[in-house]
């Protein structure tokens, strides 16, 4: 077993397969989409529970496509 395949089983440093490596520079920070999803429900006055509430804290729109903030 070499250096490389044991750093990949750990789960330490880039890996040796292409798969494992991530470009986070595509990833939102889910902090500022968090504090941009508030600030929106502050604006229109969504109340927890509600049918836009949970289409705009669950909604995947890299899935499918779907706009969490509503039509614009």
């Amino acid at each position: 077993m070499t250096l490389e395949e044991l750093r990949h089983l750990a789960g330490v440093g880039q890996g040796i397969y292409p798969q494992d490596t991530v470009d986070h520079s595509k990833s939102a920070n889910i902090t500022h989409t968090a504090a941009e999803k508030a600030q929106h429900m502050k604006k229109h006055k969504i109340q927890p529970g509600t049918d836009e509430w949970f289409r705009l804290w669950f909604a995947r729109p890299k899935l499918t496509g779907e706009n969490p903030f509503g039509k614009k």
